[in-house]
Protein backbone atom coordinates (compact mmCIF):
# COMPACT_ATOMS: atom_id res chain seq x y z
CA UNK A 1 0.00 0.00 0.00
CA UNK A 2 1.22 3.56 -0.64
CA UNK A 3 2.87 5.35 2.29
CA UNK A 4 2.60 9.14 2.30
CA UNK A 5 5.97 10.72 3.14
CA UNK A 6 5.44 14.31 4.34
CA UNK A 7 8.70 16.18 4.81
CA UNK A 8 11.48 18.10 3.12
CA UNK A 9 13.32 17.77 -0.16
CA UNK A 10 16.64 19.60 -0.01
CA UNK A 11 20.02 20.10 -1.61
CA UNK A 12 23.04 19.58 0.65
CA UNK A 13 26.24 21.38 -0.39
CA UNK A 14 29.12 19.86 1.58
CA UNK A 15 32.55 21.51 1.64
CA UNK A 16 35.76 20.32 3.29
CA UNK A 17 38.22 22.82 4.76
CA UNK A 18 41.72 21.29 4.97
CA UNK A 19 42.48 23.01 8.22
CA UNK A 20 40.98 23.61 11.66
CA UNK A 21 38.43 26.28 12.47
CA UNK A 22 40.08 26.78 15.87
CA UNK A 23 43.26 27.93 14.15
CA UNK A 24 41.39 30.52 12.06
CA UNK A 25 39.07 31.99 14.68
CA UNK A 26 40.62 34.38 17.19
CA UNK A 27 38.58 34.36 20.41
CA UNK A 28 39.31 38.02 21.19
CA UNK A 29 38.23 39.07 17.68
CA UNK A 30 34.88 37.24 17.46
CA UNK A 31 33.00 40.53 17.74
CA UNK A 32 34.49 41.64 14.39
CA UNK A 33 34.51 38.25 12.69
CA UNK A 34 35.47 38.31 9.02
CA UNK A 35 36.87 34.99 7.90
CA UNK A 36 37.10 32.96 4.70
CA UNK A 37 37.85 29.25 4.31
CA UNK A 38 39.39 27.72 1.18
CA UNK A 39 37.44 24.50 0.50
CA UNK A 40 39.17 22.33 -2.14
CA UNK A 41 36.54 19.59 -1.75
CA UNK A 42 32.90 20.20 -2.58
CA UNK A 43 30.00 17.94 -3.39
CA UNK A 44 26.29 18.47 -3.80
CA UNK A 45 23.92 15.80 -2.52
CA UNK A 46 20.22 15.18 -2.90
CA UNK A 47 18.72 15.15 0.57
CA UNK A 48 15.86 16.23 2.78
CA UNK A 49 14.12 13.84 5.16
CA UNK A 50 11.22 13.02 2.83
CA UNK A 51 13.54 12.38 -0.10
CA UNK A 52 15.83 10.18 1.98
CA UNK A 53 13.02 8.15 3.53
CA UNK A 54 11.29 7.64 0.18
CA UNK A 55 14.57 6.62 -1.47
CA UNK A 56 15.23 3.92 1.13
CA UNK A 57 11.64 2.71 1.25
CA UNK A 58 11.74 2.18 -2.52
CA UNK A 59 14.93 0.10 -2.12
CA UNK A 60 12.96 -2.15 0.24
CA UNK A 61 10.18 -2.58 -2.29
CA UNK A 62 7.75 -0.23 -0.54
CA UNK A 63 5.44 2.30 -2.19
CA UNK A 64 6.47 5.81 -1.08
CA UNK A 65 4.35 8.77 -2.15
CA UNK A 66 6.14 12.09 -1.64
CA UNK A 67 4.48 15.24 -0.31
CA UNK A 68 6.87 18.21 -0.22
CA UNK A 69 7.45 21.75 -1.47
CA UNK A 70 10.39 22.75 -3.67
CA UNK A 71 11.59 25.91 -5.38
CA UNK A 72 12.22 26.96 -8.96
CA UNK A 73 15.72 25.41 -8.87
CA UNK A 74 14.40 21.90 -8.18
CA UNK A 75 14.49 20.49 -11.72
CA UNK A 76 17.60 18.32 -11.18
CA UNK A 77 15.96 16.78 -8.10
CA UNK A 78 12.63 16.27 -9.88
CA UNK A 79 14.38 14.57 -12.77
CA UNK A 80 16.18 12.31 -10.31
CA UNK A 81 12.88 11.34 -8.66
CA UNK A 82 11.52 10.46 -12.10
CA UNK A 83 14.56 8.33 -12.93
CA UNK A 84 14.13 6.48 -9.64
CA UNK A 85 10.44 5.93 -10.30
CA UNK A 86 9.42 7.78 -7.12
CA UNK A 87 5.88 9.16 -7.19
CA UNK A 88 6.03 12.98 -6.97
CA UNK A 89 2.44 13.88 -7.81
CA UNK A 90 2.25 15.84 -4.55
CA UNK A 91 5.58 17.63 -4.79
CA UNK A 92 4.68 21.29 -5.23
CA UNK A 93 6.93 23.84 -6.91
CA UNK A 94 6.52 27.24 -5.23
CA UNK A 95 7.16 30.16 -7.58
CA UNK A 96 9.75 32.71 -6.45
CA UNK A 97 11.50 30.42 -3.97
CA UNK A 98 14.56 28.20 -3.79
CA UNK A 99 14.47 24.57 -2.72
CA UNK A 100 15.55 24.09 0.90
CA UNK A 101 19.30 23.73 1.14
CA UNK A 102 22.09 23.31 3.64
CA UNK A 103 25.62 24.63 3.18
CA UNK A 104 27.97 22.65 5.39
CA UNK A 105 31.68 23.30 5.88
CA UNK A 106 33.64 20.62 7.75
CA UNK A 107 37.18 20.93 9.08
CA UNK A 108 39.82 18.27 9.76
CA UNK A 109 38.44 17.71 13.28
CA UNK A 110 34.95 17.04 11.87
CA UNK A 111 33.66 20.31 13.31
CA UNK A 112 30.95 21.80 11.14
CA UNK A 113 29.65 25.26 10.32
CA UNK A 114 26.23 25.02 8.67
CA UNK A 115 23.90 27.55 7.11
CA UNK A 116 20.38 26.34 6.28
CA UNK A 117 17.92 28.07 3.98
CA UNK A 118 14.37 26.65 4.31
CA UNK A 119 13.08 28.19 1.09
CA UNK A 120 10.00 26.46 -0.28
CA UNK A 121 9.92 24.11 2.71
CA UNK A 122 8.27 26.95 4.65
CA UNK A 123 5.30 26.64 2.28
CA UNK A 124 4.65 22.94 2.98
CA UNK A 125 1.27 23.85 4.47
CA UNK A 126 0.07 24.42 0.90
CA UNK A 127 -0.02 20.62 0.55
CA UNK A 128 -2.95 18.68 1.96
CA UNK A 129 -3.28 15.04 2.98
CA UNK A 130 -6.89 15.19 1.81
CA UNK A 131 -5.69 15.58 -1.79
CA UNK A 132 -4.44 11.98 -1.79
CA UNK A 133 -6.38 8.74 -2.13
CA UNK A 134 -5.77 5.19 -0.95
CA UNK A 135 -3.28 6.13 1.78
CA UNK A 136 -3.28 3.87 4.84
CA UNK A 137 -0.03 4.97 6.48
CA UNK A 138 1.98 8.16 6.65
CA UNK A 139 4.85 9.97 8.33
CA UNK A 140 5.24 13.57 9.41
CA UNK A 141 8.99 14.13 9.09
CA UNK A 142 10.92 17.41 9.55
CA UNK A 143 9.42 20.09 7.33
CA UNK A 144 7.99 23.59 7.56
CA UNK A 145 6.48 24.22 11.00
CA UNK A 146 2.96 25.01 9.81
CA UNK A 147 3.03 22.08 7.40
CA UNK A 148 3.96 19.59 10.12
CA UNK A 149 1.15 20.79 12.37
CA UNK A 150 -1.35 20.71 9.53
CA UNK A 151 -0.37 17.32 8.14
CA UNK A 152 -0.58 15.67 11.58
CA UNK A 153 -4.06 17.10 12.03
CA UNK A 154 -5.14 16.03 8.55
CA UNK A 155 -3.84 12.47 9.01
CA UNK A 156 -5.84 12.22 12.23
CA UNK A 157 -8.99 13.68 10.68
CA UNK A 158 -8.74 11.15 7.83
CA UNK A 159 -8.22 8.27 10.26
CA UNK A 160 -4.82 7.46 8.74
CA UNK A 161 -2.22 6.18 11.25
CA UNK A 162 1.05 8.08 11.01
CA UNK A 163 4.55 8.27 12.43
CA UNK A 164 5.54 11.50 14.18
CA UNK A 165 9.24 12.07 13.45
CA UNK A 166 10.12 15.58 14.73
CA UNK A 167 13.89 15.29 14.18
CA UNK A 168 15.73 18.59 14.07
CA UNK A 169 12.38 20.38 13.88
CA UNK A 170 11.50 19.49 17.47
CA UNK A 171 12.66 22.82 19.02
CA UNK A 172 10.16 24.71 16.81
CA UNK A 173 7.19 23.46 18.84
CA UNK A 174 5.75 24.38 22.21
CA UNK A 175 4.94 21.89 24.93
CA UNK A 176 1.24 21.96 24.01
CA UNK A 177 1.99 21.43 20.31
CA UNK A 178 4.26 18.47 21.04
CA UNK A 179 1.64 16.95 23.30
CA UNK A 180 -0.90 17.34 20.51
CA UNK A 181 1.43 15.62 18.01
CA UNK A 182 1.80 12.73 20.44
CA UNK A 183 -1.95 12.41 20.94
CA UNK A 184 -2.68 12.41 17.20
CA UNK A 185 0.11 10.04 16.15
CA UNK A 186 0.09 6.24 16.36
CA UNK A 187 3.89 6.05 16.32
CA UNK A 188 6.63 8.36 17.68
CA UNK A 189 10.28 7.99 16.60
CA UNK A 190 13.22 10.00 17.91
CA UNK A 191 16.93 9.60 18.59
CA UNK A 192 18.23 9.54 22.16
CA UNK A 193 18.89 13.29 22.31
CA UNK A 194 15.49 14.10 20.83
CA UNK A 195 13.87 11.70 23.31
CA UNK A 196 15.29 13.72 26.21
CA UNK A 197 14.24 17.01 24.64
CA UNK A 198 10.75 15.69 23.87
CA UNK A 199 10.37 14.50 27.46
CA UNK A 200 11.52 17.85 28.84
CA UNK A 201 9.23 19.84 26.54
CA UNK A 202 6.13 17.64 26.87
CA UNK A 203 6.59 16.67 30.51
CA UNK A 204 6.22 12.99 29.60
CA UNK A 205 8.85 10.28 29.46
CA UNK A 206 9.06 7.97 26.47
CA UNK A 207 7.89 5.13 28.72
CA UNK A 208 4.89 7.18 29.78
CA UNK A 209 4.03 7.99 26.16
CA UNK A 210 4.28 4.30 25.26
CA UNK A 211 2.10 3.37 28.24
CA UNK A 212 -0.69 5.50 26.75
CA UNK A 213 -0.85 3.14 23.76
CA UNK A 214 1.62 4.78 21.38
CA UNK A 215 4.41 2.86 19.68
CA UNK A 216 7.66 4.63 20.58
CA UNK A 217 11.01 4.07 18.88
CA UNK A 218 14.28 5.52 20.18
CA UNK A 219 17.48 5.13 18.13
CA UNK A 220 20.76 4.99 20.03
CA UNK A 221 23.40 5.15 17.30
CA UNK A 222 26.00 2.42 17.68
CA UNK A 223 24.03 1.03 20.64
CA UNK A 224 21.11 0.09 18.39
CA UNK A 225 17.55 1.11 19.20
CA UNK A 226 14.64 0.42 21.54
CA UNK A 227 11.01 -0.13 20.54
CA UNK A 228 8.23 0.23 23.10
CA UNK A 229 5.11 -1.49 21.78
CA UNK A 230 1.98 -3.01 23.37
CA UNK A 231 3.56 -3.18 26.81
CA UNK A 232 6.71 -4.84 25.51
CA UNK A 233 10.24 -3.48 25.17
CA UNK A 234 12.28 -4.67 22.20
CA UNK A 235 16.02 -3.96 22.27
CA UNK A 236 17.37 -4.00 18.73
CA UNK A 237 21.13 -4.29 18.19
CA UNK A 238 22.96 -2.20 15.63
CA UNK A 239 24.07 -4.10 12.54
CA UNK A 240 27.82 -3.95 11.88
CA UNK A 241 28.56 -1.75 8.89
CA UNK A 242 31.13 -2.54 6.22
CA UNK A 243 32.69 0.83 7.01
CA UNK A 244 31.78 4.02 8.84
CA UNK A 245 31.76 6.62 6.08
CA UNK A 246 29.00 9.16 6.70
CA UNK A 247 26.12 9.16 9.23
CA UNK A 248 24.09 11.71 7.24
CA UNK A 249 20.69 10.20 6.49
CA UNK A 250 21.10 7.09 8.66
CA UNK A 251 18.06 8.03 10.74
CA UNK A 252 15.99 8.38 7.58
CA UNK A 253 17.19 4.98 6.34
CA UNK A 254 16.17 3.50 9.70
CA UNK A 255 12.72 5.05 9.42
CA UNK A 256 12.19 3.46 6.01
CA UNK A 257 12.59 0.07 7.67
CA UNK A 258 10.04 1.03 10.30
CA UNK A 259 7.53 2.13 7.68
CA UNK A 260 8.05 -1.03 5.62
CA UNK A 261 7.56 -3.22 8.68
CA UNK A 262 4.40 -1.40 9.74
CA UNK A 263 2.94 -1.45 6.22
CA UNK A 264 3.62 -5.19 5.87
CA UNK A 265 2.56 -6.15 9.40
CA UNK A 266 5.97 -7.53 10.37
CA UNK A 267 6.50 -8.27 14.06
CA UNK A 268 8.25 -5.50 16.00
CA UNK A 269 11.49 -7.40 16.45
CA UNK A 270 11.83 -7.99 12.71
CA UNK A 271 10.76 -4.43 11.94
CA UNK A 272 13.43 -2.98 14.22
CA UNK A 273 16.08 -5.29 12.82
CA UNK A 274 15.19 -4.34 9.26
CA UNK A 275 15.41 -0.66 10.19
CA UNK A 276 18.81 -1.28 11.78
CA UNK A 277 19.99 -3.10 8.65
CA UNK A 278 19.04 -0.14 6.47
CA UNK A 279 20.95 2.25 8.73
CA UNK A 280 24.07 0.08 8.55
CA UNK A 281 23.93 -0.04 4.75
CA UNK A 282 23.60 3.74 4.50
CA UNK A 283 26.43 4.64 6.89
CA UNK A 284 28.96 2.89 4.65
CA UNK A 285 28.36 5.45 1.88
CA UNK A 286 28.85 9.20 1.63
CA UNK A 287 25.66 11.20 1.22
CA UNK A 288 22.12 10.13 2.12
CA UNK A 289 21.10 8.64 -1.25
CA UNK A 290 24.19 7.02 -2.80
CA UNK A 291 23.79 3.43 -1.58
CA UNK A 292 22.17 1.11 -4.12
CA UNK A 293 21.60 -2.37 -2.64
CA UNK A 294 19.08 -4.64 -4.30
CA UNK A 295 16.21 -6.06 -2.26
CA UNK A 296 17.97 -9.44 -2.29
CA UNK A 297 21.17 -7.84 -1.00
CA UNK A 298 19.25 -6.17 1.82
CA UNK A 299 17.75 -9.56 2.71
CA UNK A 300 21.20 -11.17 2.73
CA UNK A 301 22.58 -8.46 5.01
CA UNK A 302 19.65 -8.97 7.36
CA UNK A 303 20.02 -12.76 7.28
CA UNK A 304 23.76 -12.51 7.92
CA UNK A 305 23.09 -10.46 11.05
CA UNK A 306 20.01 -12.23 12.42
CA UNK A 307 19.91 -15.70 10.87
CA UNK A 308 16.64 -15.43 8.95
CA UNK A 309 15.10 -13.47 6.07
CA UNK A 310 12.84 -10.47 6.80
CA UNK A 311 10.38 -11.54 4.06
Amino acid sequence: MPTLICGSLAFDTIMVFHGRFAEQLLPDQIHILNVSFLVPELRREFGGCAGNIAYNLALLGGEPLLMASVGEDAQPYLERLDRLGLDRRFVRCVTGTFTAQAFITTDLDDNQITAFHPGAMSQSHLNHVSETKGIRLGIVAPDGRDGMLQHAREFAEAGIPFVFDPGQGLPMFSADELSNFIELAHYVTVNDYEAKLLSERSGRSIENIAASGKICVVTLGAQGSVIYAQGQTYRVPAVNAEQLSDPTGCGDAYRSGLLYGIAHALDWETTGRLASTMGSIKIAHQGPQNHTPSRDEISERFKGAFGYSPW
